[in-house]
């Protein structure tokens, strides 16, 4: 089913990254959100884009860093924090990094000025939240994938929003296309500067 808008409905994303990465992962393809970002300005009056995203802090290198730069000089509005390292009951270590409250609490905030919440997101947890955010009159949209083995998208959080999207129906709209001039691994993309063409920029989460 696709994304359905009405005229002046004001929109607003909100992306789990971690998330909307592993579903279009298990799908075979990336995100190219210079396309993404390009096709809801197109369709709808998009208000903000939001993308949530953890990093690990003590790394002298995080692979994120490059596609958080990117994003946020190009019309995302980055919302990160570190990770949390712990160590389990079997003594192995284990690091943690959840932006579930961040996405709550900006949505119920953003509630007021949206008329429609598209949550790029499979995660049951947002169940409640999505029934609170219709209960103030805004419709929600969840974006994830049924068709990856296992499905991605917890089945209380489909039954909950007013859409289910199928992500593997957007992929002609927002997967990355392969780019034959790069040869370099995407870790790589610590070579480049922060401004990097959208070509370029990395599109893993």
């Amino acid at each position: 089913m696709a994304l359905r808008f009405y005229a002046q409905e004001r929109v607003g994303l909100f992306i789990d990254g971690a998330n909307l990465h592993a579903a279009a992962r298990a799908l075979g393809f990336d995100i190219d959100y210079k396309r993404l970002l390009k096709h809801f300005q197109e369709q709808c009056r998009l208000i903000r884009a939001f993308y949530y995203t953890a990093l690990v802090e003590d790394q002298e290198y995080s692979p994120l860093r490059p596609l958080v730069d990117w994003l946020d000089y190009n019309g995302f509005t980055m919302v990160t924090k570190p990770t949390k390292e712990f160590t389990d009951a079997m003594g192995r270590r284990k690091i943690k990094g959840n932006m579930d409250i961040e996405l709550a609490i900006d949505v119920l905030e953003m509630s007021a000025h949206l008329d429609h919440v598209v949550l790029f997101s499979g995660d049951g947890d947002f169940r409640r939240l999505v029934e609170a955010v219709q209960r103030r009159g805004v419709r929600v949209s969840v974006v994830s994938t049924v068709r990856s083995n296992p499905p991605m998208v917890a089945d209380e959080l489909r039954r909950q929003a007013d859409m289910f999207v199928e992500l593997e129906d957007l992929a002609s709209i927002v997967a990355r296309a392969h780019n034959p001039r790069s040869t370099a691994p995407r870790e790589a993309a610590k070579e480049q500067p922060a401004r990097e063409t959208p070509e370029d920029a990395p599109s893993n989460s």
